[in-house]
């Protein structure tokens, strides 16, 4: 990891298939990432394409998109995303442990400003992630 990185650690009381499947079915992804409506696209393989309007709580709308670089179901995504900021790898690392999930986001960014941007907009996705997993548990 960079100076500029980040890393989020989180345990989720869900199985590891309902995370993987909240970030790998376009219409579960839809409902807890802040996407807009009818905006995301997963192609979830090596190679596929993503991608999905994203809206802050301001209501500006931010274009993403990119491709998975690595998919190992129930364990690991690792995808390019393209952003106003620049282009960067996220990964998304799932820990099996039964009836709960350790979910590890992290991600390299350019600068310290990207990296604080990130880190905060990852957060909020992991919060966001956490209450609708909760409410279909």
């Amino acid at each position: 990891m960079s100076d500029f990185s980040y890393r989020l650690t989180r345990t989720i009381d869900v199985p590891v298939d309902a995370v993987w499947q909240a970030w790998t079915i376009a219409d579960q992804y839809e409902q807890w990432s802040y996407a807009a409506p009818g905006s995301v696209s997963l192609d979830v393989r090596p190679g596929g394409a993503w991608s999905a309007t994203m809206v802050d709580p301001e209501g500006n709308r931010v274009e993403l998109g990119g491709s998975y670089l690595e998919v190992e179901q129930n364990r690991r995504l690792v995808l390019s995303m393209k952003t106003p900021m620049g282009e960067t790898e996220m990964e998304l690392d799932l820990t099996d442990k039964g009836q709960s999930t350790e979910v590890v986001l992290s991600q390299n960014c350019g600068s310290a400003e990207e990296r604080d941007m990130a880190e905060q907009g990852s957060t909020m996705l992991l919060d966001s992630l956490t209450a609708f997993l909760a409410g279909r548990a």
